[in-house]
């Protein structure tokens, strides 16, 4: 039996890069999205894919802090995708001065993730309450798509998040050692980006989920914390 490996970013220096931050304004390169725009993208999505069952893919936060109850949950893998930060954050997890990076999945590569049945009922409704806690930005629409996911119990379509259009605040292929720079100083009004890193690692690992480039990540991450808060 092979030794379980031990993070090497953990929950100490982890708090390390917490900060209390204000909230920031809103992104002036963006604009809100309106009731309106909720209702009648949760409508078309609903209209356009996933089948009989509503099937979320988590690959990020939605694996350890999701915005619905589930009914089911299933290992699956996306071809054709994979985890990426590359989505610039200027509130949240970072500020106008030290922007933080979030994740979405970028084409190219395998992403395994874990996929949810919400229970049956208003189909729409459930899809708005995804939305709104997911996109903010009109210009990030683009990024809510069904793709195709397979696992052992067969395949399904499930809605996810996707990088979308490039455009303002995409970084696409950013080398590790630049995310990781980042992400050791990024910090908001809801957490720090290394939080965010953290809790995703533990909790995919968690479902036996170990991804190449975020477990050099988190190494990486770990390093700079250590070089920016020395004992």
């Amino acid at each position: 039996m092979s030794k379980k490996r031990i993070m090497a970013l953990t929950p100490e220096l982890v708090r390390l890069c917490h900060r209390d931050e204000p909230k920031s304004e809103p992104d002036p390169r963006f604009t809100p999205l309106t009731d309106a725009d909720y209702q009648q993208l949760s409508e078309r999505l609903a209209a356009s894919g996933g089948g009989d069952d509503l099937w979320v893919f988590a690959y990020g936060s939605l694996i350890w802090r999701p915005a619905f109850e589930a009914e089911e949950r299933r290992r699956m893998t996306a071809y054709g995708w994979h985890r990426s930060f590359c989505i610039e954050l200027q509130e949240w997890r970072g500020t106008p001065s030290q922007p933080g990076l979030m994740m979405a999945l970028e084409r190219g590569g395998v992403c395994d993730g874990v996929a949810y049945r919400l229970p049956k009922g208003d189909r729409r409704a459930q899809i708005e309450r995804l939305l709104r806690r997911e996109l903010s930005e009109h210009e990030f629409v683009p990024a809510v798509r069904w793709i195709p996911v397979q696992g052992t119990s067969g395949s399904c379509e499930v809605l996810s998040f996707w990088v979308g259009p490039t455009g303002q605040g995409i970084s696409l292929r950013q080398p590790l050692e630049t995310v990781a720079w980042i992400i050791a100083r990024a910090c908001g009004h809801a957490g720090s980006c290394a939080e965010y890193l953290y809790n995703t690692v533990l909790h995919l690992e968690e479902f036996g989920i170990r991804d190449r480039n975020l477990w050099r990540l988190q190494q990486l991450v770990a390093d700079e914390i250590r070089l920016l808060y020395p004992h």
